[in-house]
């Protein structure tokens, strides 16, 4: 095996010992710059898609700054979603069972939907690296539980979720309780103005780390456009599962009530499928995501807040119902596929109102195939504007000659004859000046 590089950054040997079992050679661009950042103690925001690394990035340095002999919180995780805690939770774990009997360090998980008064109860003994959902943290600092003032270190990963969401306001309350000078590390696809007062609060003068995307979406998705063309659209969503047959597929809408329209409307077909959105029980969620990890449902419809940190393996085909209203979420949506080097395909059912929309994402430099399904068949089409692009084409011959013949005020038999004579006329006039120009 090939000599792992983190060995520069002087981590830790238990550190060491889990990255190599767990076969990291390289550091990724993003741990390159942030982990001798975190270790030196300064504040960074950064930057930087899902699969770059980020996680291990602040993972490592963090665990490599606790001092197991002290018991009581020296770190603090937060994450939007239940699913997001519980992978850093995990990927925590992975490193820190590899510590020697010397060097323990405890990590807890804390989220909503468990048993509140249990963690209350077991909160005797304080852990030195605390993960969670803010509500619940916030919960257990407000009970007098969970002691923070003694964590110097605070993480909050998805930070641009965090404020869609409304939980800045229960990071706020215990940040408030933490060291003044806390060392604060934010991760966010984007930095919204919303959001600037509070890291202002926080973050005096932090390192910036954007780590710019070598494209927007895998090379090896493939982008497929299908019209809507005033059709039934949870049945071309049916026709689109048949044609396609997914291996695991996921189908993603805007809000809560559409998402049950269209499971529903799968299901009359007779189809099996699954559904996550806000309004499910965390029991009920629980169960949802076990099934589709057990492969009990071929097909999911969620959505994009709903899915937000769900990492779900084998998913070979997106379909999106509905462009979402944040253009960036069409990135995060298709990256739930072709993950791990294998391929998948990004469906997109579209409406004429879309086209806009569409222009933006080509911008991001995604290009689109476009197909049709007649009869449950899979037609290609030709390109979606090409009439615009039939236009664009025109010659300045053509443009001038219809600007200088007009239509008569009064209209006589033969003049749409007469008209077309004088635009051609002007038009090989103005093509043969510009021959003789060029």
């Amino acid at each position: 095996m090939s000599e792992s590089k983190f060995t520069r950054y002087e981590l830790k040997p238990f550190i060491i010992n889990a990255i190599n079992q767990l076969g990291f050679i390289e550091p990724t661009e993003i741990q390159e710059r942030l982990i001798p950042t975190v270790l030196k103690g300064d504040s960074a925001i950064g930057q930087s898609q899902t699969g770059t690394g980020k996680t291990h990035a602040y993972v490592l340095p963090i665990l490599n700054k606790v001092d197991s002999s002290r018991n009581e919180v020296q770190a603090v995780i937060t994450a939007p979603t239940r699913e997001l805690a519980n992978q850093i939770y995990h990927e925590v774990r992975k490193i820190a069972e590899h510590a020697t009997d010397g060097e323990q360090i405890t990590v807890r998980c804390y989220i909503g939907g468990t048993d509140k008064q249990r963690t209350i109860e077991k909160l005797k003994t304080q852990p030195q690296i605390v993960i969670g959902t803010p509500g619940r943290i916030n919960a257990l600092v407000q009970e007098n539980a969970l002691f923070v003032h003694t964590a110097k270190l605070l993480v909050i990963d998805e930070a641009d979720l965090m404020l869609d969401m409304g939980f800045i306001e229960d990071i706020d309350q215990f940040a408030s309780r933490m060291p003044e000078k806390l060392q604060m590390l934010v991760f966010s696809a984007t930095i919204p103005e919303k959001l600037k007062p509070f890291l202002k609060k926080y973050m005096e003068n932090p390192k910036y780390i954007q780590i710019e995307p070598k494209q927007a979406t895998a090379a090896n998705i493939e982008h497929i456009l299908l019209p809507a063309r005033h059709r039934d659209k949870i049945g071309l969503v049916h026709s689109a599962l048949l044609a396609f047959n997914p291996y695991l597929g996921i189908i993603f809408a805007n809000t809560k009530k559409k998402v049950d329209e269209i499971a529903d409307g799968l299901i009359q077909k007779g189809m099996k499928v699954a559904r996550i959105h806000g309004d499910l029980s965390p029991r009920e969620r629980k169960r949802v995501m076990k099934q589709i990890k057990d492969l009990e449902f071929q097909y999911l419809v969620a959505t994009d807040l709903a899915a937000r940190g769900i990492d779900i393996q084998g998913i070979s085909h997106v379909i999106n119902y509905e462009l979402p209203t944040d253009l960036d979420f069409y990135i995060h949506r298709v990256g739930r596929t072709a993950r791990a080097g294998s391929s998948g395909v990004a469906l997109t059912i579209y409406e004429q109102s879309d086209e806009d929309a569409l222009v933006r994402i080509e911008k991001m430099g995604i290009t689109f195939q476009n197909i049709d399904l007649k009869k449950g068949e899979l037609t290609e089409l030709e390109e979606r504007n090409r009439r615009q692009n039939r236009k664009k084409k025109e010659t300045a011959g053509e443009t001038k000659a219809k600007t200088l013949v007009t239509k008569p005020k009064k209209v006589k038999p033969g003049y749409k004859k007469k008209m077309k004579y004088e635009v051609d006329k002007i038009k090989k006039r103005e093509n043969r000046i510009q021959k003789r120009n060029k």
